[in-house]
């Protein structure tokens, strides 16, 4: 009970001193206030499979390269890399000026640092990943990739070395995922799996306190090693987060200015913020900052292909001039106009979306809206205006419940009778990974900036339940392809395969994609050097309060 009593008198003075408002109160201390709609289920990196987790993780951590708002992989800890000619050895030079945050586990600190980073910390980090005792959710960045821990070597304090099993033209972009955080294996090993709660990293902010569902609060790292210019980072005294799951609850504290920051525009208040062509409406005109930019994200519609399976085995779905025709059917600028706001562009050029390195319009045909091609494909298949053809079932989660209405409508233009199943996201995750459902709504989010990464969704290889070829796609052609990317370093040659792979699946027509997602966030009009990237990955070192 005293320990309840002294956290929350502590909390209330960390609110107390990053107050709200129009600056962060009269003592001078700038914090951003941000809020999430979710509460987070970890602080450590190994288990950053999510937005929320990565945005915070992001703050706290560094890895070996980061990348910046043009998906460039930059240096970080590691100075410089080099790869050798068989593309096997990875070998990195590492900054000799990088500390951990402060924490009384290490035992010789200087100047308040934390203990200096060394090349032994990435082999613990790195091997943790794969460590079944761990179970990192970033195990799949090296599962198949190394041998075992003895492919990660501290050649000395400052080089670091790793020997693939196979050669990976995307490793670098890999790198840059917040899983590949240094982490320090005396803490780890001290909290063991409550170093959720209590992380210690490098990055440019650290953690404070943390009462979950309700306030998170990250100090500045006043011994952060990064600079821009002269001039030392972060700007900000602190980042504090609130849980508020109500969406529109949230919107209003934004329009209060209690927060500095609002990502979530949907909901009965999309209409109120945004006209139909996506531009903000004369309410909100000049009051506050609002920004729309790519973000490597398909929306789109799964078919499950495989004809053993008993509920594909009778289903319409198995032929392909239907799964074609319902690729036709689906007016995706009306959907992006009326149900989104003119936020996402129609995803008419394969499932690797716009603003990822390679893409190409002219070179992936997708499918645009063409009722009468729909109408001809469903009779050349049997079903003339969908006659013979049972009910199908699309199983979506309550998020998207009214875009697979839109959808609903569109098919049932065209004669295709649709029932729509809905569940909670993590069920219909579930169903997705047991291949229980054959028609389905789902979404891909770029883990790293390489098309590799979306085309890894039709690998046989990937089936489930431990991959996500959740539409049992399977075509040996494609296979060859894509295992025959790995060997070309070459990104020019490399984006060209990609492009005949994502033109062999579209053709196939197992997947529709809807939309290729737009990042649309919202700060008050005193916030700059904010930024979000194509992945969606926050970066805070960067901002400032005025």
């Amino acid at each position: 009970m005293h320990r309840s009593i002294i956290h929350i008198f502590y909390a209330l003075a960390l609110l107390a001193l990053f107050s709200c408002g129009d600056n962060s109160s009269g003592n001078g201390k700038k914090a951003f206030n941000m809020n999430l709609d979710q509460n987070l289920t970890s602080l450590d990196p190994a288990f950053s499979r999510n937005q929320n987790a990565m945005w915070m993780t992001n703050q706290i951590f560094n890895g070996l390269v980061q990348i910046d708002s043009n998906l460039n992989t930059l240096p970080c800890i590691a100075k410089t890399w080099t790869t050798s000619p068989d593309g096997l050895t990875y070998t990195f030079i590492l900054r000799n000026d990088v500390y951990f945050h402060a924490d009384p586990l290490f035992k010789q600190t200087e100047n308040g640092k934390g203990r200096k980073v060394t090349a032994a910390d990435f082999v613990y980090s790195f091997y943790r990943l794969i460590d079944p005792k761990v179970a990192s959710s970033g195990g799949w960045i090296f599962s198949d990739k190394v041998k075992d821990s003895t492919s990660f070597k501290a050649i000395n304090d400052t080089t670091f070395q790793i020997s693939l099993s196979k050669p990976i033209p995307a490793f670098m972009n890999m790198l840059t995922t917040q899983y590949c955080s240094v982490v320090p294996h005396e803490v780890v090993a001290h909290y063991g799996k409550d170093f959720r709660s209590h992380p210690i990293g490098t990055g440019p902010f650290k953690f404070k306190y943390w009462k979950e569902d309700e306030i998170l609060v990250l100090l500045k790292n006043e011994h952060y090693w990064e600079k821009a210019g002269d001039q030392q980072l972060p700007y900000l005294d602190a980042v504090k987060v609130t849980f508020i799951s109500d969406k529109q609850s949230a919107f209003m504290n934004f329009i209060k200015k209690e927060l500095d920051f609002f990502d979530k525009v949907d909901g009965s208040y999309r209409d109120d913020i945004l006209t139909k062509s996506g531009n903000m409406t004369a309410k909100y005109k000049g009051k506050f900052n609002l920004r729309k930019s790519p973000y490597l994200c398909t929306e789109y519609i799964g078919i499950m292909v495989d004809t053993n399976a008993a509920i594909t085995k009778n289903s319409p779905l198995r032929y392909k001039k239907v799964r074609q025709a319902i690729n036709y059917a689906i007016d995706k600028p009306k959907l992006i106009k009326y149900l989104r706001n003119g936020i996402g562009i129609p995803a008419t050029s394969g499932f690797v979306p716009q603003g990822m390195p390679g893409f190409d319009s002219t070179a992936v045909k997708g499918y645009h809206y063409n009722p009468r091609k729909a109408a001809a494909l469903l009779a050349e298949a049997g079903f003339p205006n969908g006659k013979g053809m049972p009910v199908l079932t699309l199983s979506t989660s309550t998020t998207y419940k009214d875009l697979i209405e839109f959808v609903q409508g569109e098919l049932g233009d065209l004669g295709i009778q649709v029932k729509v199943d809905v569940s909670h996201s993590a069920s219909l995750r579930d169903l997705m990974s047991k291949n229980e459902v054959n028609f389905f709504r789902g979404s891909w989010i770029a883990d790293y900036p390489d098309g590799e990464n979306y085309l890894a969704v039709f690998y046989s290889k990937n089936k489930v339940p431990t991959g996500p070829n959740y539409t049992a796609y399977y075509n040996d052609e494609f296979d060859k392809l894509f295992e025959k990317s790995f060997y070309i370093s070459d990104a020019k040659k490399r984006y060209e395969i990609y492009q005949q792979m994502d033109r062999m699946v579209m053709e196939y027509g197992n997947m529709i994609p809807i939309f290729y997602d737009q990042s649309v966030t919202m700060t008050q009009n005193n916030i700059t050097g904010y930024f979000i990237n194509p992945q969606s990955l926050m970066i805070l070192k960067t901002v400032k309060k005025e």
